[in-house]
């Protein structure tokens, strides 16, 4: 006998009522009835960990409520079900799956523009990128590091404005942040397309703030700004020490909170560690909910590693998933970097993705020093140009001292992920449009000149010796 889906759905909302919604999210929101009959019901599930996760920890609670459903099979089987085309009418639908598959993966939706009298008078917004659509709560992994995160998310975008506002999220690079406040802006915006969702970066917000200066377009700035009905910043530190910018945003802050337009920041630290930060904005960052969100435990790396191989369409073995989770433990960009790595060379050579082809591929990363500062970097670049770091963070423009400058640039973004900001202060300049001149430029040079691709290449050799 088929089951139908109303069947599983009322199991399903049941078990909802009696766990956590960052688990129910995580381990069993993709799960379907298979079949059942009085010996067995089969429930289907994407991936080996939930598999394991239900057996172990959920089993008598699915047992508890199929009987108070009407079944009472002998046992229940979990069977790994991947579904990879358009679902049978009698299977749940999992609607945000199809609905990110139908759209773009990149969001080109940005907030209304405020007109002033016509085309030359209008702010333009050159550095916003926009809200990516892959960043939903569907395919956001939720553990004991990141639930209670989760959880005030989807509070605030059921009911933005409303609790918790503004919201504070920090924590270290790669751990979920601009991944959580992004899906807040999806799903407000799936719920209402008119709905003033302004996402950008802090190094984004003082960069439109400069030129809105420059450009006297000061009072188009602010009403982009405080006129948005969510307005989501990430890495908030980088404003830390601009008065003028935390003077602007202090303003727009105080009009959309009186406003009850929901705030959600990110930080890579708490407000009342963040150096340069103006007291009155450190107090106005605790009104609402603070949250540290912690590094992903072991098995919520395993269930991201076997989600982020799902979708590109391949199961990977248990020993594969275990053995990254347990290489990869701090980041989850490295994870997913790891991952990709093997994936990629799998593809390109016709193979299937294994223990021995993982830990060859992969097993060098794990004598790399699991820090390597900025100075690092510098004193390396330094040493393979044989030029001094007095040198390059001098203000001589001699090319044989640019070009290693320009290096060392590269190597701060490509291998540390600084901001622009953070990596001009690095080497001790004062606007960081230099640096994303030089990164860019490098970029460049890499694929067209061989000498400086073997120099950056020649220098990651010295940092990871």
């Amino acid at each position: 006998m088929q089951p139908g889906s109303n069947l599983w759905q009322a199991v399903l909302g049941e078990i909802e009522l009696s766990v956590s919604r960052g688990n129910f999210m995580t381990w069993f929101k993709q799960t379907q009835l298979l079949k059942y009959d009085d010996e067995s019901a089969v429930i289907g599930v994407p991936n080996v960990f939930i598999k394991q996760q239900l057996e172990r920890k959920y089993n008598d609670l699915i047992t508890e409520t199929l009987k108070k459903n009407g079944l009472s099979p002998e046992r229940i089987e979990y069977k790994i079900h991947t579904v990879t085309s358009r679902k049978p009418v009698d299977e749940p639908l999992d609607t945000g799956t199809m609905r990110m598959e139908s759209r773009p993966e990149q969001s080109t939706y940005s907030p209304p523009r405020p007109s002033s009298g016509g085309p030359g008078n209008s702010f333009s917004h050159t550095y916003r990128q926009g809200i990516n659509e892959r960043y939903t709560f569907e395919n956001f992994i939720v553990g004991s590091g990141n639930e209670l995160a989760y959880a005030a998310c989807q509070a605030i975008a059921a009911s933005p404005g409303t609790k918790y506002n503004p919201l504070f999220l920090y924590g270290g690079v790669g751990i979920g942040k601009t991944h959580l406040m992004q899906a807040v802006g999806n799903a407000v915006v799936a719920a209402k397309r008119d709905a003033r969702v302004v996402y950008v970066s802090s190094e984004q917000f003082l960069q439109e703030f400069v030129s809105a200066l420059r450009f006297k377009k000061i009072s188009d700035f602010t009403e982009v700004y405080r006129t948005a009905d969510i307005l989501i910043v990430d890495d908030i530190q980088f404003i830390a020490g601009k008065e003028k910018a935390q003077e602007e945003f202090f303003h727009t802050f105080n009009t959309l909170h009186q406003g009850n337009k929901q705030i959600i920041i990110s930080s890579d630290k708490p407000p009342g560690e963040i150096p340069g930060l103006e007291d009155r904005l450190k107090s106005r960052f605790v009104w609402g909910m603070s949250i540290d969100m912690q590094i992903p435990d072991f098995e919520t790396r395993c269930a991201i590693v076997q989600t982020k191989a799902g979708s590109h369409a391949v199961e990977l073995p248990t020993d594969v998933v275990e053995y990254l989770a347990n290489n990869v433990t701090t980041n989850i960009r490295e994870l997913e970097g790891a991952l990709n790595q093997l994936l990629a060379f799998c593809e390109m050579r016709a193979l299937e993705p294994n223990l021995a082809i993982a830990s060859g591929l992969l097993g060098s990363a794990k004598t790399r020093p699991k820090h390597i500062s900025a100075k690092q970097i510098v004193e390396r670049t330094a040493r393979h140009f044989q030029v001094t770091v007095d040198e390059i963070l001098g203000s001589k423009r001699d090319k044989d001292i640019v070009v290693p400058r320009q290096v060392a640039m590269y190597i701060l973004r490509s291998e540390l992920h600084l901001s622009f900001p953070k990596i001009a202060r690095e080497l001790g300049r004062k606007d960081h449009t230099t640096a994303i001149h030089s990164v860019e430029k490098i970029e460049r040079e890499l694929h067209l000149d061989s000498d400086i691709r073997e120099a950056v290449n020649n220098i990651k050799e010295l940092l990871y010796a």
